[in-house]
């Protein structure tokens, strides 16, 4: 595994317990150790504990939607890196995403390695943000 991924804090956000759990699981398999929500505001509520590296966000939960979960953490947590997940979604939810500042967008259902070879993207770009920013605050 790359040291990008070692310690990732990585938080998965889908209302789907079956599915979420899987993929908890399988990314376990694969030395990761992502926290899970089942909603918008448990997210929030996760993360507010402990920001999240890279969060991997289900685009239509009920309650709050993916895209509000999104502006709130960008609004909140800047460095955190969104990949969208979604079983439903259109073109203009992929460009209302994108905009908000998802790095990335993905329909499912998504095969593993796709969404491994997200995270690490994500996650470099994680630490290529959070060192300039630290850089910028000496």
């Amino acid at each position: 595994m790359s040291d990008h991924l070692t310690g990732l804090r990585l938080l998965l956000v889908d209302d789907e317990e079956g599915f979420v759990t899987t993929l908890a699981e399988r990314l376990e398999l694969r030395g990761l150790a992502p926290r899970v929500a089942l909603n918008g505001e448990q997210a929030l509520a996760l993360a507010t504990e402990e920001p999240p590296q890279v969060m991997v966000l289900d685009l239509r939960m009920p309650g709050m939607s993916g895209q509000e979960v999104l502006r709130a953490v960008k609004g909140r947590w800047p460095l955190t890196e969104v990949i969208m997940l979604t079983g439903h979604g259109s073109e203009q939810d992929r460009d209302a995403c994108l905009a908000l500042g998802a790095g990335a967008y993905h329909k499912k259902p998504l095969d593993l390695e796709v969404l491994m070879d997200s995270i690490r993207a994500a996650a470099r770009r994680n630490e290529e943000r959070a060192g300039k920013a630290q850089a910028g605050g000496r």
